[in-house]
């Protein structure tokens, strides 16, 4: 069974879709999320078409249940900026990501290293904002192919924060302990002044001739 519902203003993922729908076109209408379990009951579903819509969200388990027979996904001509790894590794689906603002870094990088991605539409997935100014507007399958490692960038982003923030505390500890050493410097000059200020007193001569 084929389930035709473009262009129906649809804001959602209808919940009425046949159990036996095989083919879902829900391309070009306004739909803005896809939920958990949203196809969850579709056990024969082989071809979802999603594009042309205002997703830009995508839930972790937006596809569980259809996992095994899916065979293409169009998720193209989207808002989406970013996709939970886990909503696409299991898919064994073809999938087209083309045309959407991403926003290049190693959390995408990881998705497209596990997802099967269609290859007439892989150079259409371009960098609308990244981590680095020097890639925004390149496709991003270019950037890869070029040795960029969006990983390994973020790895050095947080390595330096760290040092940072190491260095910030080293600074502040070394700062304490003079101010202490200082501080009780003063304090014992001071006290030895207070000690050389006092009358010396000295024992009497007759009372150290009764002594004796």
């Amino acid at each position: 069974m084929a389930v035709l519902c473009s262009s129906k203003h649809l804001d959602a993922i209808p919940k009425d879709i046949p159990q036996d729908a095989v083919f879902v076109k829900l391309d070009a209408n306004k739909i803005t999320q896809i939920p958990n379990n949203a196809f969850k009951h579709l056990n024969h579903l082989e071809e979802l078409d999603l594009s042309r819509n205002a997703i830009e969200k995508i839930d972790m388990a937006a596809f569980r249940g259809v996992a095994d027979g899916l065979r293409t996904l169009d998720l193209s001509n989207n808002l989406i900026q970013s996709i939970p790894k886990e909503a696409l590794v299991k898919l064994n689906a073809k999938i087209r990501l083309s045309n959407n603002p991403w926003h290049c870094e190693c959390a995408l990088q990881e998705v497209l290293w596990e997802v099967k991605l269609d290859p007439e539409s892989v150079n259409e997935i371009t960098c609308q904002t990244s981590v680095r100014e020097e890639y925004v507007g390149k496709p991003l399958i270019q950037v890869l192919d070029s040795g960029v490692n969006f990983c390994n960038i973020h790895q050095k982003t947080t390595d330096v924060a760290m040092f940072i923030t190491m260095f910030g505390w080293f600074t502040m500890v070394i700062t304490y302990v003079v101010y202490y050493v200082r501080h009780n410097q003063e304090d014992a000059r001071k006290h030895l002044e207070y000690l050389k200020s006092l009358p010396s007193t000295q024992v009497p001569k007759e009372t150290i001739s009764t002594v004796l």
